[in-house]
C-alpha cells in the first residue's frame, strides 16, 4: 500500500523526542582530528543554500583542486550542472572530476571526503553518476547514503518514506509535482522501492539499508555508529530524519565509523553539507551587506516552471514597481526567429535598467514538452541557451541579479557572467545563497542571488525583490 499524507504537526508531535545531548561538540573535536574537505559534487547552483564563506567553483583541473585543498576552508563546491546533462555527460563530468581529485589529494596529502549533492526532490542522475564517480575515485566505500532531508525545503525523511510538506500536511513524494518531472519523473515515495526504481531492479527494495529515527532518537551517535560498521559492505543506506539535530546526530556517529576507517560516499540534500563541514549557522544576510551599486535596478530571470515558481512570479508581477518581460519559448524553439526574440528581451531589459527600474525576465509559463527524455531535455538546454544570450547581450549593468531555478541559474553564471570561482555570502532567505562574483566575470563583485525553484512561499520572490530595491529607486 502506498503511503498516505500525514498531518505535520500531529505526526511530529507523536515521535519520540529529539536526542538530548547536542552533538556538536563531538563533530568538532572529531573534525579537529581530522579535518578531512569536504568536496560538494553540485548538480545545481542551489546546494550552496546552507552555507557560507565557501567557495564554489566551475573548474577542476588537477592545479585548482590542489589550490582548494591546501587552503583551510572546510568544503568546496564543484559546480557540475550534470542535472542539465544527458546521463552520459554526466557521468563523464563526474569521472573526470574523481580522477582529478585523487591526483589532486595524492599531490597535497589532503585526505577529503565526497557529497555528491543533488535533491531537488529526488531528481537527478541516480545511480548513474554516483557509480561514475564511485569507480573514478576507486575507494573501497562500505556504502552509499541517501540522505534526502532538507529541512529548509520543508522534506522530511520518515520510515524510509521521503515527505514533502505542503501547508499543514506531510505528501510522499511521488505523489508531488516534482516527481512528474519529464526528465526524471519517479512513482515511489518509500525511498528503498526508490532506489529499486532507479536502478531498474538492479538493487532490489529488500536489499536497501537503513539508519530509522528510533536509531537516532533512542540509540543517539553510538546507535549510528554500530548501525553503520554493521551494514552490507556496498550497499545503499537511506538515512531517516526530520529534524536539524536528528542529522546532527547522525553526523556525530557517522565520523566516529570514518575514525575506525569505515569509508562513505554521500548523496545528500544541502542540510548534510554544513553539519558534515562543520560550518556553524549565521544570520540571514542583510540587504546592506551585499555592497549594492547606488544606480540601477536589479535584474530577476525565472527559467523555472514548478508551481511554486509560477505563484512567485505572479506575485512579483503584481509589484506595481517591477517591470516584467516574456520570453516566448515558442518563438526561441525557431531557428528562423531566434535572433529576433532574443534582442527584442534585451532591449526591453536594458529600457528598465536605465531608469532605475527592476525588471524580472521570465519563460512562457505553458510548458513545451517533447517525445521522451531526451527530447525534453534539449528543449530545456535550448530556452536555457536564449537566456543566456540575453544575459551575454546586456550593455547595461544591473544592480543585482537573481535567477530562479538550478539549471537557470547555473547557466547563466557559467555562460552569461563567465564566473569561475565565487564565494558563498550566505543566504538572503532560508534556502536562497547569495554569491559574490570573482574578478573573472563580466561584472566583478556582483551580487548574484541562485533562488531554487522550489523554495519559499508564494510572496517569497516578491519579499527578496522589495527588501534589495533602493530607497530612490522607484519607477518614475
Amino acid at each position: 500500500m502506498p503511503p498516505s499524507r500525514l498531518l505535520l504537526a500531529d505526526t511530529f508531535q507523536q515521535l519520540p523526542p529529539p536526542w538530548a545531548d547536542d552533538p556538536r561538540p563531538a563533530i568538532r573535536a572529531a573534525r579537529r582530528v581530522r579535518p578531512d574537505k569536504v568536496v560538494v559534487l553540485d548538480d545545481d547552483p542551489t546546494g550552496t543554500q546552507t552555507v557560507h564563506g565557501i567557495p564554489v567553483l566551475t573548474a577542476w583541473s588537477v592545479d585548482t583542486l590542489c589550490a582548494e585543498l591546501r587552503n583551510d576552508l572546510p568544503a568546496c563546491f564543484l559546480l557540475t550542472n550534470s542535472r542539465s546533462l544527458p546521463l552520459a555527460a554526466a557521468q563523464a563530468l563526474n569521472t573526470t572530476i574523481g580522477q582529478h581529485l585523487r591526483a589532486a589529494a595524492q599531490a597535497t596529502s589532503r585526505a577529503f571526503v565526497v557529497v555528491s549533492r543533488s535533491d531537488s526532490t529526488l531528481r537527478g542522475h541516480f545511480p548513474g553518476e554516483v557509480t561514475a564517480l564511485a569507480e573514478a575515485l576507486d575507494q573501497d566505500f562500505a556504502a552509499w547514503l541517501l540522505i534526502p532531508f532538507f529541512q529548509e525545503g520543508g522534506r522530511y525523511t520518515l520510515d524510509d518514506v521521503h515527505y514533502v510538506a505542503e501547508g499543514d500536511w506531510l505528501v510522499p513524494a511521488g505523489e508531488t509535482e516534482s516527481a512528474r518531472d519529464a526528465v526524471f519523473g519517479y512513482q515511489s515515495s518509500n525511498l528503498q522501492q526508490w532506489v529499486a526504481e532507479k536502478t531498474a531492479g538492479r538493487i532490489a527494495a529488500a536489499d536497501v539499508a537503513s539508519v530509522s529515527l528510533a536509531d537516532i532518537r533512542h540509540g543517539g551517535p553510538t546507535q549510528v555508529t554500530a548501525r553503520l560498521m554493521g551494514l552490507p559492505h556496498g550497499c545503499v543506506c537511506i538515512v531517516n530524519a526530520v529534524s536539524q539535530r536528528d542529522l546532527e546526530v547522525f553526523v556525530a556517529g557517522l565520523l566516529a565509523a570514518e575514525a575506525q576507517g569505515h569509508r562513505f560516499l554521500y548523496r545528500t540534500a544541502a542540510s548534510f553539507v554544513p553539519v558534515r563541514a562543520d560550518i556553524p549557522p549565521r544570520p540571514l544576510l542583510r540587504p546592506e551587506e551585499l555592497a549594492m551599486p547606488e544606480a540601477g535596478g536589479g535584474l530577476i530571470i525565472v527559467g523555472s516552471h514548478v508551481p511554486r515558481t509560477s505563484s512567485q512570479l505572479d506575485a512579483l508581477r503584481q509589484q506595481p514597481d517591477v517591470v516584467s518581460v516574456e520570453v516566448q519559448v515558442p518563438v526561441l524553439l525557431q531557428d528562423a526567429h531566434y535572433a529576433a526574440e532574443i534582442a527584442r528581451v534585451t532591449d526591453a531589459i536594458e529600457q528598465a535598467l536605465r531608469r532605475d527600474t527592476d525588471v524580472v525576465v521570465f519563460t512562457s509559463r505553458t510548458l513545451i514538452t517533447g517525445s521522451d527524455a531526451q527530447s525534453n531535455l534539449a528543449i530545456s538546454q535550448r530556452v536555457s541557451a536564449g537566456l543566456v544570450a540575453v544575459v551575454r547581450a546586456l550593455t547595461v549593468q544591473p544592480r543585482y541579479l537573481l535567477a530562479k531555478g538550478g539549471i537557470t541559474s547555473s547557466d547563466v553564471a557559467t555562460q552569461g557572467l563567465g564566473f569561475t570561482r565565487a564565494l558563498v555570502l550566505g543566504q538572503i532567505l532560508p534556502g536562497v545563497p547569495v554569491w559574490q562574483l570573482g574578478p573573472e566575470t563580466r561584472y566583478p563583485g556582483l551580487s548574484y542571488i541562485v533562488f531554487p525553484g522550489n523554495v519559499g512561499g508564494p510572496q517569497a520572490l516578491a519579499e527578496v525583490v522589495e527588501a534589495l530595491r533602493r530607497p530612490t529607486g522607484r519607477a518614475r
